[in-house]
């Protein structure tokens, strides 16, 4: 193996050098993962020991990661973008889930990949959505196991990296084992959320877990300029609840963004200049600690998954192979039984949103039925307190007052809605993570190294995987005068003290309104039923695959190990053992 030196510089000279001055803590933390990247290859451990090599580097860099996670659409890229000055990262664009982009500091602009097994390869910069669109990654069918981009940012000097990291959250109570191999990385996060909805329970899984081991947590409501006042009010301390009643702690400010208008504009505006002066203060106040302690949390965990390694090791080496084929085989008739029961489902599942789609449109009749009259009630009320006069106003702040009275019943439905579609669908979605959980059960006793970073259990009460699409209609074409003709009728309707046909106008337009949005609920709902469904198949049959090649890998291992002959596999016990007591030495246990 290369020195440290060598290994800093291998991927370019844009890549930064390690600094000159670090904490003894420091540099003895590095020696310790360089030496388990060195015990990981004896032990063809390839991802750890990549991984240990990995954090040594960036703890002798000084660098330390700034996640920002949110739920697709709420507009991470974007904000990434406009916090470095540099639109380098995609936007608009179906992200992978499980590859996670580092925007780290550079002398100049460029990028680079490291697909599974291989070494960095740099690429340019407008090649990124190559790799980390779905799109043209379809399920990281290209193995991509890293993606870092590198821009000449002020704010990314002093050895802060931002993380895009589209791929975390999932079903998984600990996420999916790719998910888990990145969240430890983390050392600080920015929480994206937006108006509509606010967070959603998808959302919520992600920031507890992340929550565990961060501290330095910034909320940032993106796409503040397509939000109401009104929206923006509420959005604001509805987040602030459930991420405190999540966390079980305070959270700073929330900070009010439009990413994409400050990309676009290069101007200050909102809360953008608080934003950017929390970052600062984060690389300058907490930086040197936050960098000390991904390196003891990265030396206890990779070191606990090498001992993992080891006792795998040892027990393949005395147990017979005829037992290890057993082991197998029974995997894959599980895994083949879990298939099975999956299509089965499925076709039950069918009936549940039959079920679940007649019992949404009766909650709309039942919304429409107690709200509709005092809707009605509320714009004539409203209507009475406006100048009649001019026909064309009256019109619309009628149309207007129609808006706002649906917005603001529809709206709290739609919450209250959501809630209870979630309930309904956790219990549907139970029968399938019943069927994982049975398979993991199974396997709970296979002691395979790389099970121990995955889920025990499935989690059933996390709720939707999709994020909400709905958007309120408001219909501005409808409200407005449609043309010269209607103008005039307006004028004439107001100085002939007509306007009652302007207000009854009104409030069929409020009807319109309220029957078409809360049908738009009610779809919306049913979309986020089926592709939840759809998601949840697939990450149950991505776990199957990925324990059974595990498995099957672990039964090669011994294979080859036994083929040496008895005194090698003396030999290779007593090496095991003095390599446990390393390792032990090493976590101070």
């Amino acid at each position: 193996m290369g020195s440290l030196s060598d290994k800093l510089t291998a991927g370019g000279t844009n890549h930064p050098a390690a600094t000159s001055t670090h904490s003894s803590e420091v540099v003895d933390t590095a020696g310790k993962l360089n030496r388990l990247a060195e015990l990981a290859e004896e032990f063809d451990s390839e991802r750890a020991g990549e991984e240990a090599k990995s954090l040594a580097e960036r703890l002798m860099e000084g660098r330390f990661y700034v996640a920002c996670i949110g739920q697709f659409k709420r507009g991470k890229s974007t904000l990434l973008n406009a916090l470095v000055g540099d639109p380098v990262l995609p936007t608009g664009v179906v992200p992978i889930t499980a590859v996670p982009t580092i925007v780290r500091h550079g002398e100049k602009r460029s990028a680079r990949v490291r697909f599974q097994g291989g070494a960095w390869r740099d690429i340019a910069p407008e090649e990124l959505v190559q790799y980390v669109s779905e799109e043209q990654n379809p399920e990281n069918a290209k193995n991509v196991a890293g993606v870092e981009v590198f821009v000449p940012s002020a704010l990314l000097a002093d050895g802060m990296c931002l993380v895009d990291t589209p791929g975390l959250g999932s079903i998984f109570a600990g996420n999916t084992a790719a998910t888990q191999a990145f969240v430890p990385q983390i050392d600080a996060a920015i929480i994206v959320v937006g108006a509509d909805p606010p967070i959603a329970g998808e959302e919520l899984g992600l920031v507890e877990e992340v929550g565990k081991q961060v501290r330095q947590l910034l909320v940032v409501l993106n796409k503040a300029d397509r939000a109401t006042d009104a929206e923006r009010q509420i959005a604001g301390p509805f987040t602030r609840k459930v991420l405190e009643k999540r966390l079980g702690r305070a959270i700073g400010p929330i900070y009010e963004v439009s990413a994409l208008e400050r990309q676009e504009k290069q101007a200050s505006g909102w809360d953008w200049d608080p934003l950017v002066a929390s970052l600062q203060r984060l690389v300058d106040e907490s930086g040197r600690t936050l960098v000390r302690a991904a390196g003891q949390r990265g030396l206890q965990r990779l070191g606990e998954e090498m001992l993992l390694v080891t006792l795998e090791e040892r027990e393949a080496l005395v147990r017979p192979i005829e037992e290890s084929e057993r082991r197998i085989a029974t995997m894959h008739n599980t895994t083949a039984e879990t298939e099975r029961s999956l299509r089965e489902l499925g076709y039950l599942f069918m009936a549940e949103k039959h079920r679940l789609s007649d019992l949404f449109l009766e909650r709309r009749k039942r919304f429409l039925r107690d709200n509709l009259g005092a809707a009605k009630s509320e714009v004539d009320e409203e209507c009475q307190k406006v100048r009649r006069g001019y026909g064309p106003r009256f019109r619309r702040e009628a149309m207007h007052m129609a808006q706002v009275v649906a917005a603001n019943r529809v709206l709290p439905w739609l919450t209250r809605e959501q809630a209870e579609a979630e309930a309904e669908y956790r219990k549907v979605a139970g029968r399938f993570v019943n069927i994982g959980n049975e398979f993991l059960q199974k396997l709970s006793e296979s002691r395979i190294p790389e099970l121990a970073r995955m889920p025990n259990a499935l989690n059933s009460e996390q709720g939707f995987r999709m994020p909400s699409h709905f958007r309120f209609e408001q219909l501005i074409n409808v409200a407005q005068p449609a043309s010269p003709l209607r103008y005039l009728a307006d004028i004439v309707l107001g100085r002939a003290g007509a306007s009652l046909v302007i207000q009854k106008q009104a409030l069929a337009f409020l009807e319109y309104l309220m029957e078409m949005n809360s049908t738009r609920v009610q779809s919306d709902l049913m979309e986020r039923v089926e592709k939840s469904q759809s998601q949840l198949e697939a990450e149950i049959r991505k776990l199957l695959h990925e324990v059974t090649r595990v498995a099957a890998a672990a039964l090669e291992h011994a294979r080859i190990a036994k083929s040496r002959g008895a005194a090698a596999v003396e030999e290779k016990l007593q090496r095991i053992s003095e390599v446990e007591r390393e390792i032990r030495a090493q976590l101070g246990t």
